[in-house]
């Protein structure tokens, strides 16, 4: 079982790898491709640090000729398919800035074997115009690699990657992109368009509101898009991204609590579950569309809590007393961090606190 993403580049990989290349390229030096790979670097680098590894050896180890070395690649590439293949256009990152027509035709071509989102980035950091137009012409084909290209490549603040300046600054020059990907028949590219505008949403709140209140209501797989979009506005509870959804706001709902919040253990060690229940008691004599999350406010190491949202159940609750149970894990994880301590539990209703309990955690940090 692997530990690490970098644990994917093993000598089988390699071995598979460069049998292709002498397939296709009679005089690639396996030896000295592998020499090169297994440096003294090497054991000591990190996933990414690892991409660029691969892409430097296949570079002292290809043509010097970028368009030979490229037509090379495009016949290897399509035998491989997984993230660990990203050297693939990483090569194009580092040695094709000079040729863009040469380095798209590529681009298109290795973003099935892994992804290109990543080495489209520093081509659209060089020449915006010339890129959006050139992602437009990739997000009108029929190749739902090439669509989701468009939109992802293009996120501002696109995970694991450089941020885009120009357009965390001015998101405007890539909508057009967006609007013509926002009924698209593949989820894969609907996951990436609401992504996107999600990015938008941390820096443009109100023109990711205007967005979605334009194109809500209108079609099936474009209202996925939007309820997506707008998460983080919703888990903030923004007020104008919950009454597109028919959230309103609570001071209008006379009738509405949660009542007999209970915690099944109030004190809780790292690696259990923290369990909840309440109910909601709706008195208002009417079926009301109720967004619920539950908040807790996390302990960190510098002593103060720090809140984190869940979702929990959005649905139309008639009137009546509707009992909901969860539980929360506490079981250590890779991307945060669990300190010993006093933390909080809310209820939130349409944006707003009803209920809250302390509760304790140990055997952390």
């Amino acid at each position: 079982m692997r530990e690490t993403l970098k644990d994917l580049y093993s000598t089988q990989l390699f071995q598979q790898l460069t049998e292709r290349m002498q397939e296709v390229y009679p005089a690639f030096e396996t030896e000295r491709f592998m020499e090169l790979i297994y440096n003294e670097s090497w054991e000591h680098e990190e996933f990414k640090q690892r991409i660029r590894h691969v892409t430097m050896a296949l570079t002292a180890t290809l043509p010097s000729s970028y368009s030979e070395a490229v037509r090379i690649l495009t016949q290897v590439a399509p035998h491989f398919r997984g993230v660990e293949y990203v050297f693939f256009p990483d090569y194009v990152e580092v040695n094709g800035m000079e040729d863009l027509k040469t380095s798209m035709e590529a681009l298109a071509v290795f973003t099935h074997s892994s992804t290109a989102e990543f080495a489209v980035r520093p081509f659209i950091m060089k020449d915006q115009q010339w890129m959006l137009e050139q992602m437009m012409v990739w997000a009108r084909t029929d190749d739902e690699h090439l669509r989701r290209l468009a939109s992802e490549g293009a996120r501002p603040r696109l995970p694991w990657a450089p941020q885009l300046p120009a357009l965390i600054r001015d998101p405007r020059p890539v909508l057009p992109i967006l609007e013509q990907l926002k009924e698209d028949s593949s989820l894969y590219v609907r996951k990436s368009v609401a992504n996107h505008l999600n990015d938008i949403s941390k820096d443009h709140p109100d023109l990711v509101l205007g967005i979605a209140a334009d194109w809500y209501g209108k079609h099936p797989l474009t209202d996925w898009i939007v309820r997506h979009a707008l998460r983080t506005l919703l888990r903030k509870g923004d007020i104008r991204a919950l009454a597109i959804f028919g959230y309103e706001e609570l001071e209008e709902l006379e009738g509405l609590e949660v009542r007999d919040l209970r915690i099944k253990r109030p004190l809780i060690a790292l690696g259990e579950d923290l369990e909840f229940s309440f109910h909601l008691v709706n008195e208002t004599g009417n079926a009301i569309p109720l967004r619920i999350d539950y908040e807790i406010d996390y302990m960190k190491s510098s002593g103060k809590l720090a809140p984190k949202r869940y979702k929990c159940s959005h649905k139309t609750y008639s009137p009546g007393s509707w009992k909901v149970e969860k539980k929360q894990s506490f079981k250590p994880i890779s991307t945060r961090r669990f300190y010993s301590g006093d933390h909080r539990l809310h209820i939130v209703v349409n944006g707003k606190r009803l209920a809250s309990m302390d509760f304790m955690l140990e055997g952390a940090e």
